[in-house]
């Protein structure tokens, strides 16, 4: 399987991953992601990296700077190239 697209969501793209396993596999499923570097892809991976760090973080109870702050939003903003 190759993911082309990634998904904001990383719960949503890792259920398709899993589908792909269902799906009569009676051998092992490799699966690629490929991220072109400075692409708004790439920011959707450093983005779901980051809501996993976050979700952790709250299962933990560690997470106490839950607010965005003017660099994430111009992070998120900023012109990729």
């Amino acid at each position: 399987m190759i993911v082309y697209d990634p998904w904001w969501n990383p719960a949503a793209e890792q259920q398709a991953i899993d589908r792909a396993h269902r799906i009569g596999q009676d051998r092992p499923v490799f699966v690629y992601k490929l991220i072109a570097a400075g692409t708004v892809e790439e920011c959707i991976l450093d983005l779901q990296a980051r809501k996993a760090d976050l979700a952790a973080r709250l299962l933990e109870g560690a997470a106490t700077d839950l607010a965005l702050t003017e660099a994430d939003f111009a992070a998120l903003f900023a012109p990729v190239g």
